[in-house]
Parts: C-alpha cells; sequence; structure tokens
C-alpha cells in the first residue's frame, strides 16, 4: 500500500485521498519501478526491473511498439511523447509518477462527472469513480480517448460569458476572421490513441536488431 504521506505530500489536491488510494489499489501498484507492457490484450512478459535505469530502459524498449503502463499509477507512458529521448526518469519516481497520474486521472474523473450531468452524492460518486478506473485502465470512455480529451475545467474557463450585458455587442465589434483565428490551432499529438502515440518514435538508435 502507497503511504499516506506520499499521497498527501504528492497526489493532486483535487481528489479525496480515498479516492486516490481506492485509485492505485484499483488500477496501480505500490512499486515505482512496475513497468506492463501489453500488446493488444495479451501481457508482455519482461524482466523485472530493480533500478529505475532498468525500468527507464525497458520503457524505451517497447515504447512505440506496445501500450506501456509505468510506475504507482501505471501512468501511460507514451502520452504526449514523439521521440524516446524525450521520456524522463520521473515516470519511476514514486511522488512525480503519483502527481502525474493522479492530475490525468482528476481530469478523466471531472469528464465523466461532466458526462452524468455532474450529480453529487456518495452513489453518484461511487458510479464516476467506477467508470474512471475502467476508463483509465482501458484508455476509452464512451468510444473517447480520454488521456486527450479536454478537460471541462479548462474549457468551462475559456467559454466567454454569454450572459454579460454588452457581450454580444463586443462580439460584433470584432474584425472579420476573428472568431477563426481565436480558434486553437490542432494539436496532431492530442489526436488518437495516447497509449500508440509512441509510434511515431524513432527505435533505430536503441539497440533494436
Amino acid at each position: 500500500m502507497v503511504d499516506a504521506a506520499l499521497i498527501k505530500e504528492c497526489a493532486d489536491h483535487g481528489l479525496k485521498p480515498a479516492i486516490v488510494e481506492k485509485f492505485i489499489a484499483e488500477a496501480g501498484t505500490d512499486d515505482p519501478l512496475t513497468v506492463t507492457v501489453r500488446s493488444g490484450k495479451r501481457v508482455v512478459l519482461i524482466p523485472k526491473p530493480s533500478t529505475p535505469e532498468e525500468a527507464m530502459a525497458l520503457i524505451r524498449q517497447n515504447i512505440g511498439r506496445n501500450v506501456v503502463r509505468v510506475g504507482i499509477t501505471q501512468y501511460p507512458a507514451g502520452l504526449g511523447v514523439l521521440e524516446a529521448g524525450a521520456l524522463k526518469p520521473d515516470l519511476v519516481d514514486a511522488c512525480a509518477n503519483l502527481r502525474m497520474g493522479t492530475a490525468l486521472f482528476a481530469k478523466i474523473y471531472r469528464v465523466i462527472l461532466k458526462w452524468y450531468g455532474n450529480p453529487t452524492g456518495e452513489e453518484a460518486e461511487r458510479q464516476v469513480l467506477e467508470d474512471a478506473l475502467i476508463a483509465w485502465q482501458s484508455g476509452y470512455f464512451e468510444g473517447e480517448a480520454v488521456f486527450r480529451t479536454p478537460d471541462p475545467r479548462e474549457t468551462e474557463v475559456a467559454e466567454p460569458n454569454r450572459d454579460v450585458p454588452g457581450n454580444d455587442d463586443a462580439e460584433k465589434s470584432e474584425a472579420p476572421g476573428a472568431d477563426e483565428q481565436s480558434e486553437p490551432a490542432e494539436n496532431p499529438d492530442l489526436d488518437g490513441d495516447p497509449d500508440k502515440a509512441g509510434i511515431r518514435i524513432d527505435l533505430s538508435g536503441l539497440g533494436a536488431k
């Protein structure tokens, strides 16, 4: 079991400690060096790493060809990674992995909570948590690649307040095409399955025969 002090220090404050504990118990591990490799639904047998260096070597060897989860939270190692050299030892650091993993899980929790219509109460919390755990393990919720789904919290902040007096007038005064210019540029790294984002990684220099 992950130490309560580590959870208090490193876990995302947007999640209750009890939720973090259940998250790790259900979807994670107590060993920060744990590397899990899957090819489709099959678990690939790999040697158990005994040092951070060995763990990182295993990740680099498998990223791009298989789904790789790592550390206490079983964080998706391929998320946002375009090159093997961009992989950081933070992945196998207990505190850093817990911080990254719980922050990402908190976003998934918010996505699912919003999908349900932001219900309240213990039963609603239990259902949302259950679905969030399944989404974390599969990478999908309602057919969407959930790791890359926009955070509802950030989306709500970005949306203009239509109730503010004069807001419509301000929009009308914008130059032609301003709406199009304000749209964020499409980021190709946000498309598709995050666990498979590493397919663009050049493995030629990683000892591949």
